[in-house]
């Protein structure tokens, strides 16, 4: 069994941090990927 890894992504407004992710999230499958988004957290 593979080890889990935990990713940050960090940055400004629109520095391309989602647009980054959504190009990741390709190389994997869903059950390789749980993803915490703070967005909307104010």
């Amino acid at each position: 069994m593979n080890k889990p890894y935990i990713v940050g992504i960090a940055g400004g407004s629109g520095s391309g941090k989602t647009f980054f992710l959504r190009c990741l999230l390709k190389h994997f499958s869903e059950e390789e990927v749980c993803l915490v988004s703070q967005d909307d957290y104010y």
